[in-house]
């Protein structure tokens, strides 16, 4: 059973808008990089995990995502995240591929949690797609489909309850750094009580990074 991971990544100054300002003195589009190249490098540090593909046409995401191992591809012509996911599971080919669509925002993602939660979708009832609520238990942080199964994303406000019904299954295990996005300033010192990936750790010295 192998497992491709699809990211989309909005172009660096329009992403995570709510975090703008949340740390002074540094950039938020280096920010915004941060949480997606660690949340990329705990993908793909995840065992069950053979390819990240990386949906972004921003011009810095592509350099240092591909940089760290992601396959990386254009945005689609429509814009908005629930294209960009449908466009990159598109292009998973394998009849035993599965497909976990990702955010970008999990700074703080252990690939053991990533791995428990891949596990628990592939032991499910067959031919069903499964998530995972955030945080907060409104959102969703991944959504996983079997192999022949269309991936049907419904990612924004509500995702949870879209996902719900639509007929995907809620996965219930704790995996509490990939609950953990951020959104927010709250939500990024939320992350940073697990420890957070090197990446977003470096634009804050106090803390150190997390462990792999």
């Amino acid at each position: 059973m192998t497992w491709t991971v699809v990211l989309p990544v909005k172009r660096l100054p329009a992403a995570k808008s709510r975090l703008r300002g949340a740390l002074p003195g540094v950039p938020h589009e280096r920010l915004a990089l941060a949480l997606a190249q660690d949340t990329v490098a705990a993908a793909l540090a995840c065992p069950p995990v053979t390819e990240v593909l990386v949906v972004t046409s921003d011009p810095a995401a592509t350099a240092v995502l591909g940089a760290l191992g992601a396959r990386v591809v254009p945005d689609p012509p429509y814009p908005g995240l629930n294209p960009a996911f449908a466009a990159g599971a598109e292009l998973v080919s394998g009849s035993d591929r599965w497909v976990a669509a990702l955010t970008a925002d999990l700074p703080a993602l252990r690939p053991a949690d990533l791995a428990g939660a891949l596990r628990a979708a592939a032991h499910g009832p067959a031919d069903v797609r499964h998530f995972v609520v955030d945080a907060p238990t409104t959102g969703t942080v991944l959504l996983t489909a079997p192999p022949g199964v269309p991936l049907d994303p419904r990612f924004g406000v509500g995702s949870a309850a879209a996902h719900g019904g639509s007929g995907a299954l809620a996965l219930a295990g704790a995996w509490p750094t990939l609950r953990r996005d951020v959104d927010t300033a709250a939500d990024l010192a939320a992350a940073a009580s697990f420890g957070l990936g090197r990446h977003t750790a470096a634009l804050l010295p106090s803390l150190a990074p997390a462990d792999s």
